[in-house]
């Protein structure tokens, strides 16, 4: 055979595509310390967003291990939601329900200022929680020691659950 041609054969081929293949695929894992800035990024995001009154922004960072509760579903989903909760399921959060919502804690939450004091993980929960305390400046008064409850949902997103909307009230 005279020239510079090759050919491949099957077992060529086969070992090419077990070299290709996982220089394809990636995993990305998260850094401990990035998972660590998380829980008060979202914190951090939530307030700038109350503070502005974006009322969807606000509904897309809170939530449950489930998900945002700015995504009520689909028509479909909700009324199969609605029907499962005449039996004691939950029905769905209409839009309106959670910009009403989301508009009342805007309106507390209001602030000149803020500052993450500390994180502390939440223990005995089966969806990994993070506890975020805060203080706020709001009308030149410091409020301090406001919890935020965050939980890690699907996708790894951190969604604030629960806000010390009390603390706020009374320490003003």
């Amino acid at each position: 055979m005279s020239g510079s041609t090759r050919v491949f054969g099957p077992g060529h081929l086969a070992l090419l595509a077990v070299a290709i293949v996982p220089a394809s695929c990636t995993t990305q894992v998260m850094q401990p310390a990035a998972a660590a800035v998380a829980p008060q990024l979202s914190v951090e995001r939530f307030l700038q967003a109350a503070n502005s009154r974006d009322l969807q922004g606000m509904g897309r960072l809170f939530g449950t291990p489930d998900g945002p509760v700015m995504e009520t579903g689909s028509s479909f989903g909700c009324m199969f939601k609605k029907i499962g909760s005449w039996f004691g399921g939950a029905a769905c959060t209409t839009r309106q329900d959670v910009e009403i919502r989301m508009d009342a804690i805007s309106s507390i939450l209001r602030h000149e200022n803020y500052r993450i004091v500390r994180e502390e993980m939440v223990a005995g929960r089966d969806i990994p929680t993070t506890g975020v305390v805060v203080t706020l400046t709001i009308n030149g008064q410091s409020v301090d020691d406001v919890p935020f409850l965050v939980v890690q949902a699907s996708g790894g997103r951190w969604l604030v659950q629960e806000v010390g909307l009390e603390r706020v009230m009374t320490g003003r």
